[in-house]
């Protein structure tokens, strides 16, 4: 098999997975239970949020687990507006976001907030000047992505922040940081909400983090018997398998980056020579995405031509698997371009020799399908 799909989720790490057991095995309390059992539980619960937010330079109190970042995405927006709305009723988000976060302001809009849309350049950098003149005195929320789940288009946030910040240093900064967690660098500093999830990053499924500054003002969705932003019995075999997960990403970042785009390189190379094939990648864009476009052929008929030779791509994100590519859209303004997408993910984990062999099935299914193709349309 070769696994070509890394930003949909990845394979659990064994580590990771031996950390998770030991947990479920070993530390049965429940974490709120003030007996011997559940204080065994609450001391490897805090260790393991401690390892996170040592490794993000950030408060343990500044750390809320969620099921996924699509939760951790409704709390950060939602639960700003809500706790916020006295201050004003506008956000901006950009164009370039993972699909949940287009569907939290359809909601938000329809209980009287209101969305503004921050352009992007031809690399697909946000437009600092576009951004610069939404921002109005009643903007209480940006959310704008580290990295673009379909084409890896990266984003300055530090930059973003001052941007924000100097317009109105009462508007809120959030990022979904879900596809550039365990590829490059991240600082939570960056900004003051942060969403991540752990199955991107060879954890479990079912577990995602919300980072909130200590600064930030939020309501919660939920209620239970405690005051957390996600109140219920803690997950703790989830909770350290993330922790583990999330420092064994953080480990030869950079070296691992290198390996990939090594890997980014030959691909980019071979298919860019292929009439019909359209490289959706700019200077900005990390090397472990790689969208491409297909010229008359659907996306769909070649992922499970593809899929024969135990080779798994997807179209775009996994979340708007089959949709028009909103992303390669709003950088490339190309709407046939936009609706022939595949996306290739890349890992350290990924080999150069699968690689080889993933280009030699690229062009034999290609150029079936091509011939197909005409023959349709004669």
């Amino acid at each position: 098999m070769i696994y070509l799909d890394y930003s949909a989720t990845t394979p659990v790490s064994y580590d990771v997975l031996e950390s998770y057991i030991r947990a479920t095995k070993d530390f049965m309390g429940n974490p709120n239970s003030i007996h011997s059992l559940g204080i065994k539980s609450k001391t490897l619960m805090n260790s393991a949020i401690k390892q996170i937010s040592d490794i993000f330079h950030v408060l343990e109190s500044e750390i809320t687990f969620t099921s996924s970042s699509t939760m951790s995405n409704n709390l950060a927006l939602i639960g700003t507006c809500l706790a916020n709305m006295k201050y004003g009723n506008h956000l901006i988000v950009s164009k370039l976001e993972h699909p949940s976060i287009y569907k939290i302001c359809d909601y938000l809009t329809s209980i009287g907030f209101e969305v503004s849309y921050v352009d992007n350049t031809s690399e697909g950098l946000i437009d600092f000047e576009d951004l610069k003149n939404k921002i109005r005195e009643d903007t209480i929320l940006v959310s704008i992505c580290a990295v673009n789940s379909e084409t890896g288009a990266r984003q300055p946030l530090k930059m973003i922040r001052q941007i924000i910040k100097k317009e109105n240093a009462y508007t809120i900064f959030h990022s979904d940081m879900t596809q550039a967690l365990g590829k490059v660098s991240v600082s939570f500093h960056d900004v003051d909400l942060a969403s991540a999830s752990a199955h991107k990053i060879y954890g479990p499924k079912g577990i995602g983090l919300l980072y909130k500054s200590s600064r930030v003002k939020m309501t919660p969705l939920l209620y239970g018997s405690s005051d957390n932003l996600n109140p219920g019995t803690p997950a703790v075999p989830l909770i350290v398998a993330f922790s583990k997960a999330i420092r064994l990403a953080t480990v030869d970042i950079d070296k691992r980056e290198n390996f990939v785009r090594r890997l980014n390189k030959i691909i980019v190379d071979d298919l860019s020579k292929i009439d019909g094939v359209l490289i959706n990648q700019t200077k900005i864009c990390i090397p472990h995405i790689l969208n491409i476009s297909l010229e008359n052929i659907k996306p769909e008929t070649f992922i499970h031509a593809m899929e024969e030779y135990d080779i798994y791509l997807s179209t775009n994100t996994a979340c708007a698997s089959g949709s028009i590519s909103t992303s390669v859209m709003a950088i490339y303004n190309d709407k046939k371009r936009a609706s022939s997408t595949i996306r290739i993910s890349l890992s350290h984990l990924t080999t150069t020799d699968e690689i080889y062999k993933f280009l030699t099935c690229f062009k034999t299914v290609y150029h079936k399908l091509s011939l197909l193709s005409k023959d349709d349309n004669k």
